[in-house]
């Protein structure tokens, strides 16, 4: 049998699955006898300078996993090829299309500028060799071109862009219906044998196991992500019950609190693709309440990232108000290495980032306060905490790592004042009152009393031998006094110029 494509790529679900439901719906239309074949090519240098970084491999390799398994269940398989050494993802298509006289090839779209104008150039050579090719929206609400504002242009901020696309949403979305999965999806077993023998010559086109992309880490330290998440669509969905159940209703002010579950876990599960936004939509606003309306709100930040990612694709290096190039940026080799290993003095931070490193993931409140003290306590530049979340995050996402740093540094669209600088302490003690997500992650300081968790510096010497701790062996004091730091960034905000 000829098969019709589908081009897996950060949509690896079976229901609310536009590429596949339309490659399905078509073939049956056809009656020509063709079948499904999904493909998932694992070419990260096409990603331009962002290829998945180490916590994003340990993800994809359980959720190729997850999806290969649901595929065997319907009688269907997932056909992997590994163009990291040789080949491309176009050589792969063009090869499954001269070995196996493919006809067809659907996929869903992705908004990252190097992977734009990678498929515009895939899309262009397939048509001109005579396949035909259907691209469908499978990972937002709405397109980035959908929205503008009146005069035509992408909007900057946050709110009136929401306005619009709750409007767009009503008039359109609420009207559709969740696209289900396939109950049998199945494929020839000749294909595995032609590609095999055919490959020969090209080594890309032999299919492998997902064990053979070598995703995982040499040195076994992802063990914290894997006991912390059910990658996988089945693992998506339980996890969205989970949150409607027992968190939505306190959502809005559960959010906040780091030492609770307080918030969806979906983000992880939404990059891959093993959930569709559709299908958290449908089942959230079926909720009324300030709180289900403030979980869509998030939703709406992440539809605003990808708005922002479309229109302006220099910002995942380059800030979107160009005079921040400017910014007097410090060279704090020792203070970044701190911040990474969660050793800077300063409980709410340091929590975060050990959080951060053995699950993969860091509570979204102790993300404003962890980026917040690098660029404007240390004055490391947004780009280097940038590329840390980028390799050390699982919901690592372009454009919401981009939206994120640039608010927080204040130099993107929507983003916050310069004068918004977090002080550690305040917070830790204002969202984690009784330290008890500080003793989960920094376990030296288990034993010290609530009034000092967040400021362990100023506690009596005896309160700290009574708690176990020695400052400067135990845990590190303050490697920079906030006060101070403080005044340093508003002097050095204020020497920039914004163009009148």
């Amino acid at each position: 049998m000829k098969p019709t494509i589908v081009w897996l790529r950060q949509d690896l679900r079976l229901a609310d699955q536009p590429a596949l439901s339309h490659a399905v719906a078509d073939l049956k239309d056809s009656g020509d006898g063709s079948a499904v074949m999904l493909v998932y090519i694992w070419a990260p240098q096409e990603e331009g300078s962002w290829a998945p970084g180490g916590a994003s491999k340990v993800w994809l390799h359980q959720s190729l996993q997850k999806l290969s398994a649901q595929l065997d269940q319907i009688g269907s398989k997932l056909f992997i090829f590994d163009c990291s050494r040789q080949g491309s993802s176009l050589s792969v298509l063009e090869g499954l299309r001269s070995e196996l006289g493919a006809e067809a090839v659907y996929w869903n779209r992705r908004y990252e500028p190097a992977v734009i104008e990678r498929d515009k150039k895939i899309k262009a050579t397939l048509i001109k060799n005579g396949l035909s090719v259907q691209t469908f929206n499978g990972s937002l609400l709405i397109e980035p071109w959908e929205i503008a504002t009146k005069e035509g242009k992408p909007y900057q901020v946050f709110t009136p862009y929401w306005k619009a696309c709750q409007m767009r949403l009503q008039a359109t979305h609420m009207k559709d219906t969740l696209l289900k999965a396939p109950s049998k999806l199945p494929h020839d077993e000749n294909w595995q044998h032609i590609l095999t023998d055919k490959s020969q010559k090209h080594h890309y086109l032999r299919p492998v196991s997902v064990d053979d992309l070598g995703l995982l880490p040499d040195i076994a330290w992802d063990n914290g992500i894997k006991e912390s998440w059910p990658p996988g669509e089945k693992g998506a969905l339980k996890q969205l019950d989970k949150f409607i159940e027992l968190s939505l209703n306190s959502y809005q002010e559960g959010r906040d609190k780091p030492a609770i579950e307080g918030v969806s876990r979906m983000s992880p599960h939404l990059h891959f693709g093993e959930i569709s936004p559709r299908t958290i939509w449908f089942k959230v606003q079926s909720h009324h309440g300030a709180s289900a309306a403030s979980y869509l709100r998030e939703l709406g930040w992440r539809e605003f990232s990808h708005h922002l990612l479309y229109h302006f694709p220099e910002t995942p290096d380059k800030p979107l108000r160009q005079y921040f190039d400017h910014f007097p940026w410090a060279q704090h080799k020792e203070g970044f290495k701190a911040w990474t290993r969660g050793r800077t003095g300063y409980p709410i931070v340091d929590a975060g980032m050990r959080e951060l490193w053995h699950t993969g993931i860091m509570h979204n409140r102790v993300r404003m306060i962890a980026a917040s003290f690098l660029v404007k306590d240390l004055l490391i530049p947004w780009q280097d905490g940038a590329q840390w979340f980028w390799d050390t995050l699982v919901d690592a996402d372009l454009a919401q790592n981009t939206l994120g740093w640039q608010w927080t540094a204040g130099c993107g669209a929507d983003a916050a004042p310069y004068f918004r600088i977090f002080n550690p302490i305040l917070q830790g003690e204002k969202f984690d009152p009784q330290g008890d997500y500080v003793r989960r992650w920094v376990p030296e300081l288990a034993q010290v009393k609530s009034k000092w968790i967040h400021k362990p510096w100023l506690a009596p010497p005896l309160e700290l031998a009574a708690a176990g701790v020695i400052l400067g062996e135990d845990y590190p004091n303050p490697i920079v006094d906030h006060s101070y730091a403080r005044d340093r960034a508003l002097t050095a905000f204020k020497q920039l110029k914004a163009p009148v």
